[in-house]
């Protein structure tokens, strides 16, 4: 089946939202829980060993090479993580080996795909009763990228149960070098979402809105933006 056909794009203010204790912090949490500094280095030995995204940095990852993280600009680290921490069964456009940045042309469309993976977790333990705090991270784009938009030949690819075929294509677009996916976002009716294969091209990325999601009992929560 012929690759999606490809659109330039300048989208700006893209959003993107993650856990806010994964977010950057001035101190390291590791600081609470330290007897004393001799205590606190060997507590950063442990997790280093373990933290992925330094591992990659260091070369160490047959996912992603070290020469397509980036270094130095304004949240690096979280973009690296983005590409460095994939989930183990993978997203809709990437396997457990790589990662990938996505997000939403619009944080409505970022908070209902949040929504529902979140929704479906305390469905499974049949308790809806929760609170998370997400921050919202902004990212400008300026690349062509593969568009699912209006091809109706990889509908498949946009199952709302199962990402067997969106593996498959993403694979196929990774070894085509592509930048990247638009797709219209499952969750979100009218929504578009945007998946990033390389680091490199995730610009200006910045804090946006702060969000917390609040589980009272019912599968829907409530919403503060601040």
């Amino acid at each position: 089946m012929a690759l999606p056909t490809i659109s330039a794009i300048r989208q700006f203010d893209t959003s993107r939202l993650i856990p806010s204790r994964f977010a950057e912090k001035e101190n390291s949490v590791l600081l609470g829980i330290a007897d004393g500094d001799q205590h606190l280095s060997e507590l950063f030995e442990i997790d280093n060993a373990t933290n992925q995204r330094l591992i990659a940095e260091l070369g160490g990852l047959s996912g992603i090479g070290v020469d397509e993280l980036v270094f130095g600009i304004p949240n690096f680290r979280i973009i690296n993580a983005a590409f460095t921490y994939p989930r183990p069964e993978g997203s809709r456009f990437n396997d457990g080996e790589r990662g990938a940045w996505y997000c939403a042309f619009a944080i409505e469309t970022a908070l209902e795909e949040i929504i529902f993976h979140k929704t479906i977790e305390y469905a499974e333990i049949n308790r809806f009763d929760d609170s998370v705090m997400y921050q919202e991270f902004l990212a400008d784009f300026n690349a062509s990228f593969h568009d699912l938009r209006a091809n109706a030949n990889n509908k498949d690819c946009l199952n709302p149960s199962s990402y067997l075929k969106s593996q498959n294509l993403a694979l196929r677009l990774l070894a085509a070098e592509s930048l990247g996916l638009i797709y219209p976002s499952v969750r979100h009716a009218g929504g578009t979402n945007l998946v990033c294969f390389r680091p490199a091209l995730v610009g200006n990325v910045r804090k946006g809105k702060v969000v917390n999601l609040a589980w009272s009992g019912q599968p829907r929560p409530t919403v503060q933006l601040s």
